[in-house]
């Protein structure tokens, strides 16, 4: 019987083991036609107008920064998309790539588009473009400065841990969160806060011609869905990406959008991540169902 069933079932077994055997080689294959497949009816002219990605916590800039230097280098892209949703992040990186789309839309002309958020650091990111356009439903502006922390010092006490410390420079230990912070601490936080604020409202006010004197109508930490966004000034349109692509090409004065899109390694690596994680998502959906 044992016979039969091995019979039966070895032309499944063979192309098992065939595929674990050169399973590597497969992958290079399938790679090499990936990249040398033909394009088919796509067009062979170059791209003409580019997309930059703003998305999630901005923490690094470093791909988006890429992705402008790219645009900005490139003579055939004559507009760009800036795709935001993002709640923004650190400082630095926000104004990185503020500074970098300022300079991009001295070249070309940039609309920046609101999918979901445009907040704090993204908004602070997207202050220079040639337009911004909001999702109807997008949650804008957040323009504020925060410093979190915590003070420990109780739990370290409850399980027997004492901190030493060696410093030079009064407030070298300022925010630590192993004691509760001095009065001279907290107001010098304080001032370092205050300060990246009234700076944030600045380029805020230059960039979007508004009065810096009021930062109370459209800064001030207030969030605003885009309709009244756009009231205080913050934004210049409601609409959707339709409409946000269809201005980018308007601005650039192209007939023909030619999008530029990533390469079919890039495609093929994003669907397999895609794919991969949504399979992970339903698996931990099975465990918890358990």
């Amino acid at each position: 019987m044992s016979d039969f069933f091995k019979k039966l079932f070895s032309p499944i077994t063979a192309t098992l083991a065939f595929i674990q055997k050169y399973f590597k080689a497969l992958v290079f294959l399938l790679i090499l036609l990936l990249i040398l497949a033909p394009a088919g009816s796509e067009s062979v002219k170059p791209p003409n107008l580019a997309t930059v990605s703003l998305t999630g916590p901005i923490m690094n800039a470093t791909k988006t920064l890429e992705a402008i230097d790219r645009a900005y280098e490139d003579e055939h892209i004559k507009g760009v998309l800036l795709f935001v949703d993002s709640p923004g992040g650190a400082v630095a990186p926000s104004v990185e790539i503020s500074l970098a789309i300022e300079r991009l839309a001295s070249r070309k002309p940039v609309v920046a588009y609101a999918a979901g958020t445009m907040a704090s650091g993204s908004y602070y990111a997207s202050i220079h473009a040639s337009r911004i356009i909001a999702n109807p439903a997008a949650t804008i502006g957040s323009i504020g400065v925060i410093m979190e922390g915590v003070d420990i010092a109780p739990l370290l006490h409850k399980v027997g841990v004492k901190p030493q410390v060696v410093k030079a420079g009064k407030y070298k230990e300022a925010g630590t969160p192993f004691r509760e912070w001095t009065p001279e601490e907290r107001r010098e936080i304080e001032t370092h806060v205050l300060d990246i604020y009234r700076m944030f409202v600045a380029d805020v006010a230059k960039a979007r011609h508004l009065d810096a004197k009021h930062p109370e109508t459209f800064a001030d930490a207030k969030i605003f869905i885009a309709q009244k966004a756009k009231k205080v000034g913050l934004i210049d349109e409601v609409g959707d990406l339709y409409r946000a692509k269809a201005l980018t090409k308007e601005l650039a004065g192209v007939k023909e959008a030619r999008w530029e899109k990533p390469s079919k390694w890039e495609a093929f690596i994003e669907k397999l991540a895609d794919e991969s994680a949504r399979s992970f998502a339903a698996q931990l959906k099975g465990w918890i169902v358990r």
